[in-house]
């Protein structure tokens, strides 16, 4: 009865598994090894430090960043097209960073119909901009107004206490332009509605 090669391996392909096993596990011990001479190399030639100490992350943890007094001033004004008075009720604040403040602007409708409005909001200078953060504006909606109308325009904002120390006076500006879109649409829609309820 003949033997069954699949139950005897033949010893070339056992000594080849043998060489892969070893292979692979001086490779892993090879990889293992590079990464004390890896942190080595980059703290003490490019004076990179891969992980802090318990020491410094609790000393990073307990050191706020400090709060300080800087004026934030307010600009407005409109896009010629624009038949509106706009115009901020304060023309600047002195405020601490960290902390919440609101201001507020004031439009008026100048023109015989109702208009809508956007208003785009910018920062200077501009490097400070991404310091600046308004929790609540106009700005992020479209304003409708009335013929004849006034309103008080509210924003809310704070300013990051890592604000670079170099600056010290922030000024937020605001241009209203004459949504032409939406203020066709809405004069459409009340014509058509004052045309429904006529008589």
């Amino acid at each position: 009865m003949s033997a069954d090669p699949a139950a005897h391996p033949a010893p070339g392909s056992t000594r080849g598994m043998g060489k892969l096993v070893v292979v692979i596990a001086v490779a892993f011990l090879v990889t293992f090894s590079l990464v004390p001479f890896y942190r080595i190399a980059c703290e003490k030639v490019l004076g990179v430090r891969l992980t802090k100490g318990p020491n410094e992350v609790a000393a990073v943890a307990a050191a706020p960043v400090a709060s300080r007094w800087i004026t934030v001033q307010f600009d407005g004004r409109v896009n010629s097209k624009l038949s509106w008075d706009f115009a901020p009720n304060q023309l600047q604040m002195r405020v601490q960073t960290g902390k919440p403040y609101s201001a507020s602007y004031r439009a008026h409708n100048n023109s015989a119909h109702l208009v809508v409005g956007n208003a785009v909001p910018s920062i200077a200078p501009a490097q400070g901009s991404k310091y600046f953060a308004k929790t609540e504006c106009f700005c992020f909606t479209e304003q409708k107004m009335q013929p004849g109308e006034t309103r008080d325009m509210p924003v809310r904002f704070v300013v990051d206490p890592a604000l670079p120390s170099d600056i010290d006076t922030l000024t937020l500006s605001y241009t209203f332009y004459q949504n032409d879109t939406l203020t066709a649409r809405a004069l459409a829609a009340g014509a058509t509605t004052a045309a429904a309820a006529a008589p």
